[in-house]
């Protein structure tokens, strides 16, 4: 029997919702990657949850925390015992509180009325100096004038961070300069562990940490052996570094050991900054205390939020996951919200923080790659990537294959790859070792552990072509292809006595190449949704050069930390390092265009065709032309955002209608939006929904969708679609010609799909373009064919 799999997911989902408890009580681990490194964190049944009531019905949040207490009170039995359990009351953007609950107890209390549901509490996982001069945006004005094609830098907003705090005392965020402090901010800064009120100024404005959802799960935070701080201040780095590509201050001859040097900035670096502390470098980030940090968010006032963090594959519906709860709520209020989009790539449908109302980035390359010369013995040289500015270059060292001094009591397989304990630490000594990737082994800097933890001198890692260098400072570690690999593995068979040595890693900067998708990029579709496209866009998040905690290892687990000096500046990759990129564009265009919503922003970014044009390639095995899946849009392109002619504008009112669309409960979604909203079947709604992308998982035979425009450019405007279809479908735009004038500002296509396929199909791309001679707006095309047939049960 063949099941309609989307029938019945549906279904389910109909099903869960009308019990109105948004998740339950498991067994679950979640791996929390934190600096690109993977730790595991596990939770036998929570023991916090989040019960979220949507709206508030009242404009004091005293009366929204009185009604908290109530209603928690019915189950516990009095007052005392429920102002006791609960660790934070949400009352500013949204209702709801997190608390201490028993299993029977969160049931008992998503029965009562007005919760929309209880969520069980979760721990989150954290998911540059050249990267803006890539993008083309500029700091400053030429001769008192905007330089041509260039965005002027920094008009002020407000940027929150939910990240693991911020050092304070990096030069990225003094204040010299930066205008007072808005009279509208109303955040705190909230003091601790050596951090007070002094610590914030004209560029930080406001910091806040949470540690009640994470000690609840795990207990105290110990400080005492100081690698945290209870206070906003940064042990982890992430944060700064997220916080200083966003909005940090001009700093010329920044530079990781002496790499990557240049002129180091934020991308908004007038924005002021208001830093939520959720995450901590012992792993991870409770999701009462992120909902906690939105809450307060929207009450201080920031205009954008940026959140480098998510959780890891298998997605979560939207009314079960507090990163788009607490976003909803922040759109809503015109705040828009930019997530990374995960490092669980290249793999399909791994894509996080995939709800269509906040920015999902993926990461992308720069002009910048970091080349290490390998000399043979023979004089021959090889090239690969590095980031080592050690000891131990320009001497020649033995070199060795993996599998061939495999330990007594290894196999060779795992010797290979260079695996934990394969190696015979005799045979290792003194030499340099080459490893192949493999699916037991695909970290270098593992592989790097291991070959220090023998005695190796230097590690030659073959591996899957990627730009995403990771540090080395022990020993030289450098990544080269499996082409260059197999060319090492011969010399070393045939060499009578094989040597290689190093030389120090250069940085190479300024050719004008097409940026990739990085191959740690997770990808698309939405597994939740596959009608809505995500991620959204790329942006550079590989080898990023930016502010860091000098509190902070240069690598976890490094032996050789205690002989570093303290780091200012480091190199580092991820989607985490993508999101700030978007956050400082979004920043500047609100500055531009305040009165846009969050959807016309995002429309803007995606709609603007990069300078790259469709050539985009995205890391992978193998390597392939980039797609909508991989990077949403394409590569950013600030400048083109600014002006995109006409936009795809979406109200709340249009949020809620793709709630009701997914199947989720009435009620629960009239509390969630704080007004009635009566699911009215009208429709193929989730193809309908005003996205600026069309998406149509299963097209049987034909489909005809619609989409709405809204002119920003001249009023008088004269638009013609141009089409490319996607193979094996034919596209037909009704009308084909939009004409806007002062009394028609928005109108509304129609485009129609049809197959010409006879077969199953897979996912095949196109494009469609509205031109107007100066203008190009452009929306992807995502359709997959499907027999009639195909899923009809028999």
């Amino acid at each position: 029997m063949t099941v309609n799999i989307t029938k019945l997911v549906g279904a389910g989902l109909k099903k869960m919702a009308s019990l109105r408890v948004c998740g339950v009580v498991f067994l679950f681990a979640i791996a929390c990657i934190l600096q690109r490194q993977c730790s595991v964190l596990a939770t036998v049944s929570s023991k916090v949850h989040i019960v979220y009531m949507g709206e508030r019905r009242y404009d004091e949040a005293k009366l929204v925390e009185d009604s908290h207490h109530e209603i928690l009170s019915d189950i516990l039995g009095s007052k005392e015992a429920a102002v006791g359990s609960i660790l934070y009351s949400y009352k500013h953007g949204f209702s709801g509180f997190a608390a201490e609950l028993t299993s029977s107890q969160a049931k008992l209390i998503a029965d009562s009325p007005g919760v929309v549901c209880v969520i069980p509490n979760r721990i989150l996982s954290l998911h540059t100096t050249r990267s803006w001069d890539f993008l083309h945006v500029k700091p400053y004005l030429e001769n008192g004038t905007l330089p041509k094609g260039h965005i002027l830098v920094g008009t002020p907003s407000i940027i929150g961070v939910l990240d693991t705090g911020i050092w304070p005392e990096s030069e990225s965020f003094n204040d010299e300069g930066m205008l007072e402090v808005p009279s509208r901010w109303k955040g705190i800064c909230e003091g601790g562990e050596e951090f007070n009120s002094s610590n914030c100024n004209r560029k930080i404005i406001g910091a806040r940490w949470y540690t009640k959802g994470y000690e609840a799960e795990f207990g105290k935070l110990n400080t005492s052996d100081g690698v945290e701080y209870l206070s906003p201040r940064d042990a982890a780095g992430h944060g700064t570094h997220t916080s200083s590509t966003a909005a940090g201050a001009l700093i010329e001859n920044a530079s990781f050991m002496g790499l990557a040097q240049g002129s180091a900035r934020g991308g908004a670096p007038s924005a002021w900054l208001a830093v939520y502390k959720v995450c901590w470098s012992t792993g991870g980030c409770s999701s009462a205390d992120i909902l906690a940090a939105f809450d307060d968010a929207i009450s201080d006032g920031v205009d954008v939020l940026s959140v480098s963090l998510g959780s890891s594959p298998p997605s979560s519906t939207y009314v079960d996951d507090v990163l788009s709860i607490g976003s909803f709520h922040a759109v809503t209020r015109g705040i828009s919200v930019i997530c990374s989009g995960g490092n669980s790539g290249p793999y399909p449908q791994t894509v996080t923080n995939a709800a269509p109302w906040v920015i999902t980035v993926a990461a992308s390359t720069i002009d910048r790659v970091f080349p290490m010369v390998i000399t043979l013995g023979n004089n021959q040289t090889v090239v690969g990537q590095a980031l080592y500015t050690g000891k131990d270059v320009n001497n020649f060292y033995p070199i060795v294959y993996g599998e061939d001094i495999v330990a007594t009591d290894a196999d060779e397989d795992n010797a290979r790859s260079c695996d934990e304990g394969s190696l015979n630490a005799t045979l290792a000594r003194g030499k340099v070792v080459l490893c192949f990737q493999s699916r037991s082994l695909r970290s270098v800097a593992s592989a790097a552990r291991n070959v220090q933890n023998v005695e190796g001198v230097g590690l030659i890692f073959a591996q899957f072509p990627t730009k995403d260098v990771p540090l080395s400072m022990g020993i030289p570690c450098v990544q080269v292809d499996f082409t260059m690999g197999t060319y090492l593995l011969t010399y070393i068979g045939t060499a009578r006595n094989p040597m290689v040595k190093f030389s120090l890693t250069r940085t190479s900067v300024g050719q004008e190449i097409s940026p990739e998708v990085a191959f740690f990029s997770s990808r698309g579709p939405s597994s939740i949704s596959p009608t809505v496209l995500k991620p959204d866009i790329a942006a550079p998040g590989v080898n990023i050069l930016a502010s860091w905690s000098p509190a902070s290892p240069i690598l976890p687990s490094d032996d050789t930390a205690h002989n570093q000096p303290p780091l200012n500046f480091k190199i580092d990759s991820g989607t985490s390092m993508a999101c700030p990129h978007i956050t400082a564009i979004v920043t500047l265009l609100k500055a531009i265009h305040p009165t846009w919503s969050p959807a016309a922003i995002k429309s803007a970014l995606i709609t603007t065709e990069d300078k790259y044009g469709l050539s985009a390639v995205a890391e992978g095995a193998p390597h392939k032309q980039a797609d909508p899946f991989d990077y949403g849009g394409g590569q950013v392109n600030p400048n083109k955002a600014i002006n995109p002619g006409l936009i795809y504008d979406i109200k709340t009112e249009d949020y809620t209608r793709f709630l009701c669309a997914m199947g989720y409960n009435h009620t629960a979604i009239s509390w969630m939006a704080g007004a009635v909203a009566p699911c009215r079947k009208k429709g193929n709604f989730l193809a309908n929904f005003n996205l600026p992308s069309i998406s149509i998982p299963e097209l049987k035979k034909s489909l005809t969708v619609s989409r709405t425009v809204t002119n920003v450019g001249p009023v008088a405007s004269l638009y013609a679609a141009r089409v490319e279809a996607p193979p094996g479908t034919t596209v037909i735009v009704e009308p084909s010609l939009l004409s806007f004038n002062s009394s028609a500002k928005k109108l509304t296509f129609k485009v129609t799909f049809r197959s010409r396929l006879r077969v199953q199909g897979r996912y095949s791309f196109g494009n469609l373009f509205w031109e107007d001679g100066f203008h190009v707006v452009r929306i992807p095309l995502i359709v997959r064919p499907v027999l009639e047939d195909f899923y009809a049960e028999t």
